[in-house]
């Protein structure tokens, strides 16, 4: 109930950022266009109820917001958008939460 209240008032907001080379993500209304290193883009369409924003700054990652009033519903579409590209664990690339901290392994030890 009280998940309701603060969705009517003040609503749910979460952020997702687009980490490594040449990933980029543009929206046209609720249609988000997100290039993630595939061979073709990714349309993901956004339901109505909730409000999308893209921002690229120049030297910062991508950064994907998604509002609304539904924390459930935010919620589902913030993991579908980051199941295409999870974070992997060696270089850390691929899409995650704002703040989200990926633990990195070490790889291949170099030779002798």
């Amino acid at each position: 109930m009280a998940n309701l209240v603060q969705g009517v008032t003040e609503g749910f907001e979460k952020k997702l950022e687009l980490v490594g080379v040449g990933y980029k993500a543009t929206n046209q209304g609720n249609l988000l266009d997100l290039s993630l290193g595939y061979s073709h883009n990714i349309l993901v369409e956004v339901p109505s109820e909730l409000t999308l924003a893209t921002e690229q700054l120049k030297g910062q990652n991508p950064i994907i917001t998604i509002t609304g009033s539904d924390k459930q519903l935010v919620g589902a579409v913030c993991a579908k958008i980051r199941s295409l590209r999870k974070p992997e664990p060696y270089k850390g690339k691929g899409v995650r939460f704002v703040g989200e901290i990926v633990r990195k392994k070490a790889g291949k030890s170099a030779g002798k």
